[in-house]
């Protein structure tokens, strides 16, 4: 790592707000799952322009850096880590309406829980399949969030980004590259600034009871009382990994205070003060004990990062 103090210095010209930059900040603070070490620098970004100073300074030092929303899919390592952690703290957003279709650009940090709120608000139907998910609008984009049968790409117009070297681009929906949890954004180092979705016009009462009602359903179905990093396991053609785990009886398993949610068979819990390491070699012992049963191997959809344990 280069010299902290010049470091420090130009991050505070960068950012506004001096109280936007944490040294050795422990990620479980930022983090769902409620797990992970520190990370040399975290640093919440307001702004597009302090976004890209920031990248300036990365790029000057050599600083590696990560792009986070609300930290609900990661599992971050017990060492941390290393470099700039980047928190996306755009929120903005704007209706355009057009005869009976409403445009939404929202801006990345926007959370999915403030999209049902404007839904509600504004009387747009189409969005309340997102209800629950606790990430935002960028986190969605860069998984190709879904739930009840439909995903974030059904909605999806446009999304503006920023590449690496500091250029704004925008992405038409046909080049985002949408599988299950995946899309481009997941191999690029894009930057989503911005996503522009469709909705219609609904009527208030029915949006509020329909989400209401996805709500209650999610809630009754997942272990919303634990901190998790939402589903654990993919879902794959020809096999639903929690059915899988399910059978092999593993709900309930523990390794330390990762635990197999008795409720959930696809998510893994923080019971109490679960490490990354105790996730991970519960992960290894899904994975292998489903293997030996059911001779298929399951994939992870959390993100693992950090540094090696």
């Amino acid at each position: 790592m280069q010299d902290t103090s010049k470091i420090i210095g130009q991050l505070y010209n960068a950012i506004n707000d001096r109280n936007n930059i944490y040294i050795n900040e422990p990620m479980s603070r930022h983090t769902s799952f409620r797990i992970g070490g520190p990370a040399d620098y975290f640093i919440k970004v307001t702004s597009l322009q302090e976004l890209k100073d920031i990248l300036k300074i990365a790029n000057k030092f050599e600083i590696p850096y990560f792009i986070i929303g609300n930290g609900t899919n990661l599992l971050v390592s017990d060492n941390g880590i290393r470099g700039f952690v980047i928190k996306i703290c755009l929120n903005e957003f704007t209706i355009k309406k057009n005869s009976e279709e409403y445009i939404l650009t929202l801006q990345s940090g926007f959370t999915l829980a403030s999209l049902a709120s404007l839904s509600i608000k504004e009387e747009i139907t189409g969005f309340e399949f997102l209800v629950g998910i606790p990430g935002t609008i960028g986190g969605a984009v860069r998984m190709n969030a879904g739930a009840f049968g439909n995903e974030i790409k059904d909605v999806l117009i446009k999304t503006k980004y920023l590449t690496p070297n500091g250029k704004i681009k925008t992405m038409a929906a046909r080049e985002h590259e949408f599988e299950y949890r995946n899309s481009i954004f997941s191999k690029n180092d894009g930057i989503i600034l911005e996503t522009t979705l469709v909705g219609k016009r609904g009527n208030k009462e029915e949006i509020e009871n329909k989400i209401k009602s996805l709500f209650e359903e999610r809630k009754a179905k997942q272990p919303l009382d634990f901190p998790s990093a939402g589903s654990t396991f993919k879902r794959k053609e020809g096999y639903i990994s929690a059915k899988l785990i399910d059978e092999c009886g593993l709900k309930g398993y523990r390794i330390g205070d990762a635990e197999v949610s008795t409720k959930h068979a696809g998510f893994i819990v923080n019971v109490g003060n679960a490490t990354c390491n105790d996730v991970l070699e519960l992960v290894k012992y899904i994975k292998n004990t489903v293997k030996e049963k059911f001779y298929v191997d399951i994939e992870l959809e959390i993100l693992v990062v950090g540094e090696n344990n």
